[in-house]
């Protein structure tokens, strides 16, 4: 795409149209057809579409907000950012989203949100989220961050609960050349909260009705992603070729790991995470595999509730034991759309080699 997306680039520069403008416009309109919802507002980055959803629901200081133990630091950050408590639950075994059981023990009278992550690219069980978080009048907000062109039951992420939020950042599914970001949702008056926000709070110029920040998203990001965007089924087809690649050659070697279940109908497959029936062989497997030039990623070392900064909230080590686990067992192997079939062999057998 180099020379398309450098055509597009010198036509930003000479537009003089930097921030926001008929590309973003053009882009968010593209991106609410795909996704299937009334409104796409396009901000700076995945983190500033969690903190403007959850100003625009008036979340801020003395309330909580339930959302997974394990899961990129920027899902709990957000909350913390603006005020709130985040209050963690535990993930199910199998895909480490949301568990809903969890979720029901963590809410209170305090809960004003919801945050469901849709992680490495499968999305949460929102039925079953909605119904626990439903039961209390309490609104759920996707974290679609991984998750941009992932289904369930008919209906893509980001246009199930009440918003959606994505991220733009390069090694995502429809990744930009740079941070950026989407809201979604159904609802036109939050719509219109987000884009005010997204502005220091002004729904016209130099008149501010309450305090956002700036969350614009910049004109260059939209045009290079509105040529990506047509592009993205097929790119999710090779993440989807190379996972079941991965689980016909890793799935019958009989080794001591688990595989992830990326042949659920819509998954993304945005990582591909193994997991490690032995724990202490994690990081050495990670080591050999480095060793042949093979690279890998820990998503994530330490669930939320232990790291530092968020020690004195709770809970304790140990109450948390799938999120912990996790932590401790999953490695992410290499997925990227442009991996050869070869390579994935390649990376097959390292591991093999490592482990039997």
């Amino acid at each position: 795409m180099q020379d398309e997306l450098t055509a597009v680039f010198q036509s930003i520069i000479q537009s003089g149209r930097y921030i926001l403008g008929p590309e973003v416009d053009a882009f968010e309109s593209e991106c609410a057809a795909y996704l299937g919802v009334r409104h796409a507002i396009g901000v700076s980055s995945g983190t500033d579409a969690l903190l403007a959803a959850l100003m625009a629901l008036g979340v801020g200081a003395g309330d909580e907000v339930v959302c997974p133990a394990y899961t990129f630091f920027a899902t709990a950050g957000a909350v913390h950012r603006i005020g709130a408590r985040p209050v963690f639950a535990d993930v199910l075994p199998g895909s480490f989203n949301l568990d809903p059981a969890s979720l029901a023990r963590a809410l209170t009278a305090r809960t004003r949100a919801v945050i469901a992550v849709h992680l490495f690219g499968g999305c949460a069980p929102m039925d079953e989220l909605l119904a626990v978080a439903g039961g209390r009048g309490v609104p759920v907000i996707e974290d679609a961050a991984q998750a941009f062109g992932a289904e369930r039951a008919g209906r893509r992420a980001g246009a199930i609960g009440l918003m959606g939020c994505f991220s733009f950042f390069p090694t995502k599914n429809l990744g930009g050349f740079g941070d950026g970001g989407l809201v979604t949702t159904d609802d036109g008056e939050l719509a219109a909260r987000v884009r005010a926000l997204r502005a220091h709070g002004a729904r016209r110029k130099h008149h501010h009705t309450r305090v956002g920040g700036n969350f614009r998203l910049d004109a260059l990001q939209a045009a290079l992603l509105r040529r990506k965007l047509p592009r993205l089924g097929a790119l999710l087809d090779r993440r989807r070729e190379h996972a079941a690649q991965y689980a016909a050659l890793l799935g019958g070697a009989g080794l001591p790991l688990s595989l992830p279940d990326t042949g659920a109908a819509g998954h993304s497959v945005n990582q591909y995470v193994i997991r490690l029936d032995d724990a202490s062989l994690r990081d050495p497997l990670r080591s050999s595999l480095a060793e042949r030039g093979i690279g890998t990623e820990v998503y994530y070392p330490a669930p939320l509730h232990l790291q530092p900064c968020f020690a004195s909230l709770g809970p304790p080590a140990g109450a948390l034991p799938v999120a912990e686990s996790a932590a401790r067992e999953t490695l992410a192997l290499p997925i990227f759309p442009e991996l050869t079939r070869e390579e994935i062999a390649r990376v097959v057998r390292a591991i093999t080699a490592f482990l039997v």
